[in-house]
């Protein structure tokens, strides 16, 4: 209460040196206004400071958690898509936690999520972390092959060069106690990471070699592993080739999986593979969902281009192309990006800058033949003020 009624008060102080140059002011030419009323101390200022001397986030401190906890999967489903059997595995596993039926000496969650790459495995962690108004931490375990590496993590050992640094990890849990910490490609990593996930998943801590201990017991542990991705791959080649019902892709899937669950469990020990809460397993992506995709791109192309005044239509001959040319059956949607920027962004960039759409307007994309086709309605240049 303390702390929020100094806060206040410096918020007020602020304010008094332009209330006396007024007071001046209305002296010369007038009446002494009114006095405005005094600041109030609400429940928003109490929640931030609090979440400020606890070290978490704001959103996290607030009364409005529990209806980001309802509306959790609704939210994630709308941003990651075609993974509905994933998303809805990662949010009870959290709704769980926080109910807390979870254990108490383990990590809020801690999940490995397989699949093909370009599906929207690290995409789902960053908006997870996004949605739980949560740090988001990203370690890519490529960089931690080797066994001097670990050290980076956890610190050197004493006398050696850094020993007083600490670790990369450590010091970044304790700096963010409520976090999704995700660690890319864990299966590149060195085997003694995994005696330290180990001791982690075991007991929600991790101490460096300072001695200083990182509480894990608020972090939302996330492993990627493309382990079995090439028998997942496989299962949707045909499918775009082809052009195969939902139906034949879903038996095509169950049986990939299979032979994927078997790649997993020679890649991961078995006291690693149970100290989790689950395998997330996501699905290949299919030409409906890529479309979907597309049309996220485009929207967040129109709204980088909303002060500029330039408003975008898709046909759907167009959406469909871009979907078909944005798809990689080994890189998933990766590719998309590349492909929108040389195939749209880039036609669009003359115009803005010295064609049709420098003032604004509306552009209309659409396909002709096998390429696609560009209608531009300019908008009129506003007039210029008056002097």
């Amino acid at each position: 209460l303390d702390e929020a009624g100094a806060k206040m008060r410096l918020k007020m102080g602020r304010t008094a040196a332009g209330r006396k140059a007024a007071e001046a002011a209305e002296a010369e030419d007038g009446p002494k206004a009114p006095e405005p009323p005094p600041l109030e101390i609400t429940a928003e200022h109490m929640e931030e400071v609090v979440a400020r001397m606890a070290r978490i986030p704001a959103k996290q401190a607030s009364s409005s958690d529990k209806d980001r906890l309802r509306n959790l999967e609704e939210s994630l489903g709308r941003v990651v898509f075609g993974q509905e059997d994933a998303v809805s595995m990662v949010a009870r596993a959290i709704k769980r936690a926080r109910a807390g039926l979870g254990q108490p000496d383990r990590p809020a969650g801690c999940f490995l999520f397989t699949g093909p790459t370009g599906v929207g495995k690290t995409e789902l962690a960053k908006q997870l972390a996004m949605h739980l108004g949560n740090e988001f931490l990203r370690y890519d375990m490529s960089e931690y092959m080797e066994k001097h590496a670990v050290s980076r993590l956890i610190g050197a050992p004493p006398g050696y060069v850094g020993f007083e640094q600490g670790g990369l990890l450590v010091d970044a849990v304790r700096q963010h106690p409520y976090a999704v910490l995700l660690l890319d490609e864990i299966e590149k990593a060195h085997a003694d990471i995994y005696n330290i996930l180990l001791q982690v998943m075991d007991h929600a801590t991790l101490t460096d070699n300072n001695g200083r201990k990182a509480d894990f017991r608020q972090v939302v542990l996330i492993m990627t592993s493309n382990a079995g991705s090439r028998e997942l791959s496989g299962a949707t080649i045909g499918f775009w080739e082809s052009g195969s019902s939902t139906r034949a892709l879903d038996s095509q899937l169950k049986t990939a999986q299979q032979r994927s669950r078997h790649a997993i469990e020679k890649v991961f020990s078995p006291e690693f593979r149970n100290r989790l809460d689950a395998i997330v397993s996501f699905r290949p992506l299919t030409p409906g969902v890529m479309e979907t995709i597309v049309e996220k791109f485009i929207l967040q192309l129109e709204a980088q281009l909303a002060e500029r005044r330039v408003a975008i239509t898709l046909e759907p001959e167009a959406r469909e192309w871009l979907a078909v040319k944005g798809f990689d059956p080994v890189y998933g949607a990766r590719p998309l990006a590349r492909v929108i920027q040389t195939e749209v962004r880039d036609p669009l960039t003359d115009e803005i800058l010295f064609g049709r759409l420098e003032h604004g307007g509306t552009v209309t994309i659409g396909k002709i033949d096998d390429k696609l086709s560009f209608r531009y309605e300019a908008r009129a240049p506003e007039p210029a003020p008056a002097e």
